[in-house]
């Protein structure tokens, strides 16, 4: 579904991004994992054209970015970031048929696919009119997610997504998202530092430190068999251990 090859980002002297190649399979979820400033971010928003690749290239579903207008390559790709990223003067409503009215739904099906969504999601349909700044932080996390859903992407590509939320609410909510069926069959990329977030959500995760990637694999690859200090150094919790076991 998605196809990265030799990917390099440069901001003036500094290499964020430095000559990586990874490939994600339809329904897959890989996690991009490593500390701040090591280029995660980065190569996700490349994928969606926020950011222009300075070299390389990128397929999704069989199509490079570059030869596709930008807006429109985003309205294809499901995006969630902190705090589900709402416009503050958008009713919840209005926020989750944001992508279906660009792409020519008739009120109906947005009203259907929208009903749908708070259901799955278990919001009540009494927040439909209400505003970001009226719902708790894991209710507009759940938002996020369903607005990124709304049109059906193939892809969904979320940047720390649960980062806003505190230990406990991040825990649940993580959790209940990734056990649903929709999210499940959408191939997922999703930018953290969390490590225990990665070993729980991830089919395979990318540590990536200054601007490479330092190994691929599923997580427990990682943890048993790493392949440089870096990753054995990054990985090393026996707790996280213990949650693959």
């Amino acid at each position: 579904m998605i196809d990265v090859r030799n990917l390099t980002k440069r901001f003036g002297d500094h290499t964020a991004v430095n000559d990586i190649s990874l490939r994600v399979g339809p329904g897959e979820t890989l996690v991009l994992l490593g500390t701040s400033g090591c280029g995660k971010t980065t190569t996700l928003k490349m994928m969606n054209r926020l950011i222009e690749p300075g070299g390389g290239s990128i397929s999704v579903d069989g199509v490079d970015v570059a030869q596709q207008d930008g807006p429109g390559l985003r309205r294809r790709i499901g995006y969630v970031i902190q705090d589900g990223g709402l416009f503050p003067h958008y009713t919840i409503a209005e926020a989750i048929a944001t992508v279906p009215k660009l792409i020519g739904w008739t009120p109906t099906q947005i009203q259907e696919r929208t009903r749908e969504l708070i259901d799955k999601l278990q919001l009540p349909e009494s927040l439909l009119n209400r505003y970001p700044a009226e719902l708790s932080g894991g209710q507009r996390q759940r938002v996020g997610l369903a607005r990124a859903l709304a049109a059906r992407p193939p892809v969904v590509l979320m940047d720390e997504p649960f980062g806003a939320l505190d230990p406990f609410t991040r825990r649940h909510v993580r959790r209940e998202l990734f056990g649903l069926n929709e999210l499940r069959e959408t191939t997922v990329v999703l930018v953290t530092h969390d490590v225990s977030e990665a070993l729980e959500l991830a089919d395979r995760i990318a540590l990536m430190d200054k601007g490479r990637i330092v190994q691929i694999g599923p997580p427990d690859e990682l943890l048993n068999h790493p392949a440089t200090d870096f990753v054995r150094d990054f990985l090393d919790d026996q707790p996280r251990r213990n949650q693959l076991e």
